[in-house]
């Protein structure tokens, strides 16, 4: 798709056509045509989002189930994992509206829904998807993202930071989980040193969330982490510190200054 192309067009009739297809071997009723024709016919003024929802909502409608057999026939259609570092934003667009549907549909079946979030991170991402089920279900989700955290998968790993960030751009606000950023620390820890670039930029970008809104506890645990022999510390911690930085906070000045 060139570049010229607004994103949201991706998200209309020739990607349902494609949903139809992978589901209907699946489900041999399926109904193809009423499907792609009733998304066509709504989504055309809609912006990506409200386009995303609405192909959500239309798959619901055309899977005369109960959502765990409705969900069991979707996870069919997810195709292999990602083995990449930027296919999730190409190859796994298709997903967005299954991750939308996970997250509108399932929060009464909290397992077989994370189970589903973690197999699309693999593919996509479930970094919006799994934020109510964080807000719903939080000490469950903790306990679930610590172990995450140590998956071999690095989309799954990138997806115990990406998924709890505060501020994730796109995405409401969150607050610190269980209100205490120290559990927000608490699960990026094991991330710190991980093998992949991705996960650790995605740390960074967390730890840059938290310092606007607990700067104090957030470089305090830093300087400890690198006291400790953080080995990608210092590279890790001038992109956490990039905001303060930039407003001239004198903490976070002098923090850079002794790297």
């Amino acid at each position: 798709m060139g570049t010229h192309v607004p994103l949201k067009n991706y998200f209309g009739k020739e990607l349902c056509i494609r949903l139809a297809e992978s589901i209907k071997p699946c489900y041999p009723d399926f109904p193809v045509s009423h499907f792609v024709t009733a998304v066509a016919d709504h989504v055309e003024p809609l912006e990506l989002k409200a386009r995303v929802q609405v192909i959500a909502e239309e798959l619901h409608d055309a899977l005369p189930f109960e959502y765990p057999d409705q969900l069991a026939i979707l996870l069919q259609i997810l195709g292999p994992e990602n083995d990449t570092e930027q296919g999730m934003f190409t190859e796994g667009f298709f997903l967005m509206p299954v991750a939308y549907f996970v997250e509108r549909y399932g929060l009464e079946h909290f397992r077989i829904s994370m189970d589903a979030l973690y197999e699309i991170t693999k593919r996509h991402t479930s970094e919006y998807a799994i934020r109510p089920y964080i807000l719903r279900y939080p000490e469950e989700c903790m306990e679930l993202l610590a172990s995450w955290a140590y998956d071999s998968n690095f989309h799954v790993r990138r997806l115990v930071s990406e998924g709890t960030r505060p501020r994730l751009p796109w995405a409401k606000r969150m607050n610190m989980l269980q209100g205490d950023p120290l559990c927000n620390l608490a699960l990026l820890e094991p991330l710190l040193d991980d093998c992949s670039t991705y996960v650790r930029r995605s740390v960074a970008n967390h730890l840059n969330d938290l310092t606007k809104d607990c700067k104090q506890v957030t470089i305090n645990w830093m300087a400890d982490k690198l006291s400790a022999g953080w080995a990608h510390g210092p590279s890790m911690v001038r992109h956490a510190l990039r905001s303060l930085v930039k407003s001239g906070d004198p903490d976070a000045l002098a923090m850079i200054k002794e790297l």
